[in-house]
């Protein structure tokens, strides 16, 4: 489904990590690649710009790094993001520029374009945030499903096959995610998007939507 794909969802001059995205389809391929994309990347970042710090975990001299938040590699933190008090990053994270990971965020398997916003009491894991992409308070990536069984993404053109046990949400560029808002295993949410306070997402939802409730999602005007 062409929607889907990385060239329609992110703009890849917005990360650091845009060589992941190389000779994949739809972006949720590159999750089993972060964690050893990291520790390739991570040996030709600038000494200049980049401190190692502990075991393979990069952080940019920029970067705002509160002393109760932590950090366990692989992974990179990038110029001028901000991790705040008490963020619990557990690795096989890429924090993009000028990202800001909030109180209490909990952070696994994941890139974060430039300008993510994930500031409170999220929990974000096996997903990819595009540029600019913003999540409300307590809003949550579900990224296993209760059944265990492996995540299909489902679309109007059918379901996809991920063959992942593990695999959060997708968000386009520019997504806005309500407050309290549940993304379930294997959501895809479209560039532009906004999603309603306190909503349950499932499945695929198209750019430059709002998303009310399931069944009810509208074009912006």
């Amino acid at each position: 489904m062409k929607e889907m794909t990385v060239k329609e969802m992110y703009t890849l001059e917005e990360t650091i990590a845009k060589d992941i995205f190389k000779d994949v389809t739809y972006p949720w391929e590159v999750l089993p690649k972060i964690g050893s994309f990291i520790l390739e990347l991570g040996a030709t970042l600038s000494e200049d710009e980049y401190e190692k710090k502990g075991e393979n975990v990069w952080i940019a001299k920029s970067a705002k790094v509160a002393p109760t938040a932590y950090i366990n590699g692989p992974a990179i933190i990038g110029k001028e993001a901000e991790v705040r008090h008490c963020a619990f990053i557990r690795g096989n994270a890429i924090v993009g520029e000028g990202a800001v990971v909030g109180n209490s965020t909990e952070l696994k398997n994941v890139i974060l374009f430039n300008k993510v916003q994930v500031p409170h009491y999220n929990y974000v894991g096996d997903s990819i945030l595009g540029f600019k992409s913003h999540m409300g308070a307590g809003s949550i990536t579900s990224n296993v499903k209760s059944d265990k069984k492996l995540v299909v993404v489902k679309t109007p053109e059918g379901g996809i096959e991920t063959g992942m046990k593990k695999f959060g949400a997708m968000l386009g560029d520019n997504v806005e995610v309500g407050c309290g808002t549940v993304l379930n295993p294997g959501s895809v949410v479209g560039s532009d998007t906004n999603i309603y306070p306190l909503s349950m997402v499932r499945g695929y939802v198209p750019a430059g939507s709002i998303y009310k409730k399931q069944g009810e999602v509208v074009e912006k005007q």
